[in-house]
């Protein structure tokens, strides 16, 4: 059976793969966390977009029917200068931006996330497109991958650490933040802590699992599962070690380290 491709500058992609997992059970589904190049976040467009290209034609090499680029860093890139592909490849960005505006009903929208995908404005611009009446308030936060990475996810000085980076957002009197990074999932309950009960906070998971719903009912992506069987997953990493295992295995929401294949991309 075919797989879909999921892929992310380090681990926080399982995010993307567990909403994924689930909304698609019976799909099987191959990651590839390109760890030893982690973070994308603080590099340029052009490191990026050779790191993408590289992770792609890795991923048809493994004979992928589609693939999901879970990392905002590099779906932001790839808004830019949209890459030629043989089979469908989606990105995070416009998702994203879709769930927020669905739940915002000020318009009045924050962005967390890397120092690439604020400084290119991508939730802003793809935003604007959506709604021209949007008001979009962004902030980069560097150090809550490496948190995230850490496994520092409960941790009191991350609560710090967000507060610190989005108390301006909040002054803008924002209904709703997106997190723009896919590790920042992982922070949820943290970020909930500092923004109170009545800010909406929105991923681009659920939304990435419905439109790859979408894609499968429509014939996009040729579905080869099996009635009444479970997929399977198998998580590929550029760079391993016993400490990405057990992140890892918190992102998914399993009890034991899953087993992480190193590969060269």
């Amino acid at each position: 059976m075919s797989e879909i491709g999921v892929f992310d500058s380090g681990l926080g992609g399982l995010t993307v793969l567990r909403a994924l997992k689930a909304a698609l059970p019976q799909e099987n589904f191959v990651y590839l966390g390109d760890t030893a190049r982690l973070p994308y976040g603080s590099k340029s467009p052009l490191t990026i977009r050779r790191y993408v290209e590289q992770n792609l034609e890795y991923l048809y090499g493994q004979n992928v029917k589609a693939v999901v680029v879970a990392c905002n860093s590099a779906s932001t890139v790839l808004r830019q200068q949209p890459i030629q592909s043989p089979i469908p490849v989606f990105e995070v960005i416009e998702p994203g931006s879709q769930t927020a505006l669905a739940n915002s009903l000020t318009k009045r929208i924050g962005v967390v996330g890397t120092w690439a995908t604020i400084s290119q404005n991508a939730y802003a611009e793809c935003l604007r497109g959506l709604d021209p009446n949007v008001e979009v308030f962004s902030q980069a936060c560097p150090l809550l991958v490496p948190l995230v990475e850490e496994g520092w996810t409960e941790d009191p000085m991350t609560n710090l650490v967000i507060h610190r980076y989005i108390g301006g957002l909040l002054q803008n009197g924002i209904d709703t933040l997106i997190l723009g990074c896919t590790h920042y999932p992982a922070l949820r309950n943290a970020f909930r802590k500092v923004v109170g009960p009545n800010i909406h906070l929105a991923d681009s998971a659920r939304a990435m699992a419905d439109k790859l719903k979408d894609a499968l009912a429509d014939g996009t992506i040729v579905s080869t599962a099996t009635a009444g069987e479970t997929g399977k997953i198998r998580l590929l990493t550029t760079d391993s070690t016993a400490r990405f295992a057990e992140v890892a295995g918190r992102l998914l929401g399993v009890e034991e380290p899953p087993h992480l294949d190193v590969v060269d991309v």
